[in-house]
């Protein structure tokens, strides 16, 4: 069946709804629901459901339980195919036929084997109309790493830089400087409370000796783990993450043997290690996405610094880059940026273009 317009605002408007627990909702993905029907003449979204934070319930049932008896007869928008595996709940695709909705129109597809097309099925066997793909571009940006864990074992990966005007991304003394301003910093706190992990390079904790939190009025509450690459345990127990560990979760990837004489105070502190193989002093990276994934988790947001952004690229590692390129230029012994909007590798494609006052920010993802 064809999508209309009256589809497409609707799901779009679900899309936008979804946003609202991403990073919050455990191994599931954050997907809505919008029960839509005709009231006098109007439609009128009647009941509405998110992913709840930590994964359940799924949005369909909150959504069909907002809209009561309203919902039979209507039309349910989902932005991931229903799922159709029983649980300790029914499934998703079971709840919507028995709350007798007319008909379904949902964007993305699940690659879940237990749910692709099962989902679509289920109600298609109870006489319901199904439309598949509305906005289904615009669905899998958003369910991007879900969408990676389930295909391709591993976390998704989008790189943020701040870059100069002269393409630069901070001085060799180590010395911080400002590249971009006030508002592209806080477009960066939203970025992590949508992320899974965040994660650096030691060097880079060590220089900058950051909280890496989300310190948005109200969204506090939403940081995600943070994530040091740290070979040989050079992260020192005074620094600020680890001072906080015990309030937002710290990881530490390490090549370090278990009886090195840090890990023990790290530890202490509430610091938890995930072991990984080094090749020629670096971590392997791919397989350090895969225990990510593992985990549960399915979004890493690199944070730097240079060596770290560059072991990504060069790794082909990286889904989604994000550039804040300010207005001012770096003088004097400065670090090259790893890309910038000029050397982007030709396997990227531009998704969007904002301005945050002189700064200008660009996002690109793979091809």
């Amino acid at each position: 069946m064809a999508a209309s317009a009256l589809d497409r605002r609707y799901m779009a408007a679900a899309i936008r709804l979804a946003r609202w627990h991403e990073g919050r909702t455990g191994s599931n993905p954050s997907v809505a629901t919008l029960i839509v029907r005709e009231i006098d003449g109007q439609h009128v979204i009647v009941g509405r459901g998110v992913t709840a934070i930590g994964g359940r319930p799924h949005a369909e049932p909150q959504a069909l339980a907002d809209a009561g008896e309203l919902a039979r007869g209507a039309t349910a928008y989902v932005t991931l195919e229903p799922c159709a595996h029983h649980g300790r709940t029914p499934p998703c695709a079971e709840t919507l036929v028995s709350a007798g909705v007319a008909r379904v129109v949902a964007a993305a597809t699940d690659p879940d084997e237990r749910v692709s097309g099962r989902g679509y099925a289920i109600l298609r066997a109870a006489g319901i109309e199904v439309v598949e793909g509305v906005l289904a571009r615009e669905a899998e940006r958003d369910l991007a790493g879900y969408l990676m864990r389930r295909t391709s074992n591993r976390a998704h990966v989008t790189l943020k830089l701040a870059v100069s005007a002269n393409g630069k991304i901070g001085r060799r003394d180590g010395r911080q400087v400002a590249i971009t301003g006030e508002i592209s910093r806080r477009q960066v706190h939203a970025l992590r409370a949508q992320s899974d992990v965040i994660l650096v390079g030691v060097g880079t904790a060590i220089n900058d000796d950051p909280d890496l939190t989300c310190r948005l009025p109200g969204l506090e509450d939403r940081s995600p783990a943070r994530l040091v690459l740290d070979t040989n345990l050079r992260l020192p127990v005074s620094s600020r993450l680890a001072a906080t560990a015990r309030d937002v979760p710290l990881w530490i990837a390490t090549a370090a043997a278990p009886d090195h004489p840090r890990r023990a105070e790290l530890a202490a502190a509430g610091a938890e290690f995930l072991a990984c193989d080094a090749h020629d002093g670096r971590l392997a990276l791919p397989e350090l996405l895969e225990d990510i994934a593992a985990r549960g988790l399915s979004t890493v947001f690199v944070e730097g610094g240079a060596e770290v952004a560059k072991a990504f690229l060069d790794e082909d590692l990286v889904d989604r880059i994000i550039l804040f390129t300010g207005a001012a230029d770096i003088d004097g012994e400065a670090v090259n940026a790893p890309v910038t909007r000029e050397t982007l590798p030709e396997t990227f494609r531009p998704v969007a273009s904002v301005r945050y006052g002189t700064d200008q920010m660009d996002e690109f993802e793979r091809a």
